[in-house]
């Protein structure tokens, strides 16, 4: 049998996996070569409509969305080598058979040495970004594990709930609306996990735990995003808690695992997107076009 990508699985480990923020080792660069002309060659040939492409401020309001539909992959790597830029390519694994082969293994090595946590609607998301860049203070809906490849950066992970995350934040993030950055409270520094990641370092929490990162140096990661049971359960108690906010103007706690309120708005969320109200992600419609300036 192949050795695990991560190489420093623990019984503790396992059991955390997708319930806590836990550091792992990893040895990626053994399956694939991420050198510059190895990545350059990745972005020319990848769908650019599918590129997403972002550069920021010094706060969260300064998020933007952008294009680089004529440039060439050099450029585009060269933009995120020198600029501002934070470059994704999401569904890697759907767009080169190497990136297929690999989410295949990183999701078997879950199953074995993590058998209790089932994953499904597996993503897995290439990303280049610059010396300085920032991902603002946010709360995903998916579990995540994030393989550092190239470069370094913080991490800092907050529990989930109020007062880091409102529940209203996570009903509207659930519904497809809102903007992708949350309120953030250095104060609340004190009760996040840091973390120091470098290249051959992955981290992985809990979904609905909110995060923020701060590169040093030009970064190269993998991350894979996942659905657990559990998380879907909460994604569809958080469906439900939207709908009856917006409908009968209450403020509805939510409500974990075999707990009975869970399971009624698990079933009543199915429901209800049965009725026409399903779930419809848009992305931010692009304000800048990458110029060849940025990659100068």
């Amino acid at each position: 049998m192949r050795p695990s990508i991560l190489t420093d699985w623990t019984a503790a480990k396992a059991a955390a996996f997708t319930r806590e923020t836990v550091r792992f080792r990893h040895q990626l660069q053994q399956r694939l070569t991420f050198s510059d002309a190895v990545l350059v060659d990745l972005l020319s040939r990848y769908p650019r409509e599918r590129v997403a492409v972002f550069t920021m401020g010094a706060d969260r309001t300064s998020w933007r969305r952008g294009v680089a539909d004529d440039l060439s992959g050099a450029e585009l790597f060269r933009a995120a080598q020198t600029g501002r830029i934070w470059l994704s390519l999401p569904a890697i694994h759907e767009h080169h058979p190497d990136y297929a082969d690999l989410a295949s293994e990183i999701y078997a090595d879950y199953a074995r040495f993590a058998p209790q946590v089932r994953t499904f609607r597996r993503g897995l998301t290439l990303s280049l970004s610059s010396p300085g860049a920032v991902d603002f203070y946010q709360a995903g809906l998916a579990a995540t594990a994030t393989y550092q490849i190239r470069g370094e950066r913080e991490l800092w992970v907050y529990p989930s709930g109020e007062p880091h995350v409102r529940d209203e934040a996570l009903e509207r993030r659930v519904l497809g609306e809102g903007p992708r950055h949350l309120d953030y409270d250095p104060a609340w520094d004190a009760a996040a996990s840091r973390l120091e990641l470098a290249a051959g370092t992955m981290a992985c929490w809990a979904p609905g735990a909110p995060y923020r990162s701060v590169n040093r140096g030009f970064n190269v990661t993998l991350t894979a995003e996942f659905m657990t049971p559990a998380a879907q359960q909460r994604v569809d108690v958080l469906y439900a808690n939207a709908r009856l906010r917006r409908s009968l103007g209450v403020r509805p706690a939510i409500q974990q695992g075999l707990h009975p309120a869970a399971l009624g708005k698990a079933a009543l969320a199915q429901v209800l997107q049965g009725l026409g109200g399903k779930r419809r992600f848009k992305p931010s419609r692009p304000e800048f076009k990458l110029a060849r300036s940025h990659a100068a």
